[in-house]
């Protein structure tokens, strides 16, 4: 209760929040329903909270924030405190499937044979490599065998090692994370960008640009979201057979889809033209460090002596066990239970913005744990700031164009429904309302008649 009492009195809950229902709270902090109960009974007592029927429990509009001067500290530099994390980066760690993640690091340990514990091979435990060959082919359509994957610490790691042993500069899209372009640099190799419309990017630019590699995120675009165009995905495979280019698919978040069956990977359409790139940072969690590459033939040998004897492995143990957590299908559970929760995210998203924010359209929200909010020209630095006064961490769309992209930037705000935990989200979507800028008003309103007095009878 002291923390929700001093939330309201600093206005880091605002008036009119709706807070979790006492049921979903009592489970997410692992306490007795009563004791929810009791604690929301109490604070609507001291007029902190209301309750109605059918509106819920909200912070009472009269619980206004402490004015500054009545602050019983010294003054300290103004700094906006984030309370609700809506960084398209990381799933919902409170859902990380614990039991089932330990039952199989267990079985996994069980059963590991003796030579496990010692140097190893540095493509990666041989158990993964053959239930990634099985799952990989079943769930995103990859053709593969065990010697062609290589297992690495996510996917800065396999970018790094990829960009080692390629040559030339590589395409890539022109909205697309800065850190990523980032470690391409890094390596020696310059960035070329094509451009990224509603259908994903214009791989027909590909000749023009002179690359021997590109960089796609082909299942949904990230961050403008969309799956790229079938016309588009065939392109890329014929541009690679044509110039003996690669194409390196980013697989970050294939498996959330939400209108269809999970579009399948590109590297169907020709193993030996595609490195596949995969981890477990959004199914699972990014704390896990566990990513793989799927590489064609001429290419295995060269990244594997990259990755060097004894250099930047992943630890045998997590191997292990996400091999057993794949092959006893705990994966595809933990996965189909997370596809409901994410999609009733993303319409609770969809709904709270059509009922309160009408004039804003969302895009990108078929597939993946976040969507991108539309906002008007010259606004997004705006919103942004209003949104740190919220207490929102979000990004805006402005950071992730290419530097060199010939496209005029659009605003918009990126927004990621996988962080919140399940009893915060209603109060971050109220706060990330509040953020957004008002409709645009009509300049030149139309004259309205002037009323006429009735006559007296």
């Amino acid at each position: 209760m002291r923390a929700l009492r001093e939330a309201i009195r600093s206005g880091r809950l605002a008036p009119d929040t709706r807070l979790p229902p006492y049921r979903t709270l009592a489970n997410d902090l692992a306490i007795a329903r009563n004791t929810v109960a009791g604690a929301y009974a109490e604070l609507v007592e001291e007029g902190w909270l209301t309750a109605r029927q059918g509106s819920g429990t909200r912070v009472a509009r009269r619980a206004t924030p402490l004015d500054p001067g009545q602050s019983r500290g010294p003054a300290r530099p103004t700094r906006h405190r984030v309370t609700h994390d809506l960084m398209p980066t990381s799933p919902d760690a409170a859902a990380f499937p614990r039991a089932d993640w330990a039952a199989s690091a267990r079985r996994a340990l069980a059963a590991a044979p003796n030579d496990a514990f010692g140097v190893g091979d540095s493509r990666g435990r041989r158990e993964l490599r053959h239930a990634l060959t099985e799952y990989l082919a079943r769930a995103r359509g990859v053709r593969t065998d065990p010697d062609r994957i290589i297992i690495c610490a996510g996917y800065a790691h396999a970018l790094r090692l990829l960009c080692q042993v390629l040559q030339g500069p590589m395409a890539v899209e022109s909205y697309g994370l800065a850190f990523h372009r980032s470690l391409i640099a890094g390596a020696g190799l310059d960035t070329v960008p094509l451009t990224v419309d509603a259908h994903g990017a214009r791989t027909d630019e590909l000749t023009a640009t002179g690359a021997d590699s590109v960089l796609l995120t082909p299942a949904h675009q990230f961050p403008t979201g969309g799956p790229l165009h079938p016309e588009r995905r065939t392109a890329v495979i014929d541009w690679a057979r044509a110039t003996g280019g690669l194409l390196l698919e980013d697989d970050y978040d294939g498996e959330f889809r939400y209108d269809r069956e999970p579009v399948g990977a590109v590297q169907g359409l020709d193993p030996d033209r595609v490195a596949y790139l995969g981890s477990t940072s959004k199914s699972l969690s990014p704390a896990l460090r566990l990513g793989w590459m799927v590489l064609p033939g001429h290419l295995a040998d060269r990244v594997a002596e990259a990755k060097g004897e004894r250099e930047m492995w992943t630890g045998v143990v997590d191997q292990l066990t996400l091999a057993d957590f794949i092959n006893c299908g705990a994966y595809d559970r933990h996965l189909r239970r997370m596809r409901k929760i994410y999609r009733r995210r993303r319409d609770h998203l969809t709904a709270t913005l059509a009922e309160r924010a009408p004039h804003i359209a969302v895009t990108g929200i078929a597939a993946g744990l976040h969507a991108v909010l539309e906002l008007p020209e010259g606004t997004e630095q705006a919103a942004l700031r209003a949104a740190r006064r919220q207490g929102l961490a979000l990004e805006g769309l402005h950071p992730f164009r290419h530097p060199h992209s010939t496209l005029p930037p659009r605003d918009g705000l990126v927004i990621g429904y996988g962080t919140p935990p399940e009893h915060a989200f209603t109060a971050a979507l109220d706060a990330l309302c509040l953020a957004l800028p008002d409709p645009p008003q009509d300049e030149h309103p139309e004259p309205t008649a002037p009323r006429r007095r009735p006559r007296r009878s």
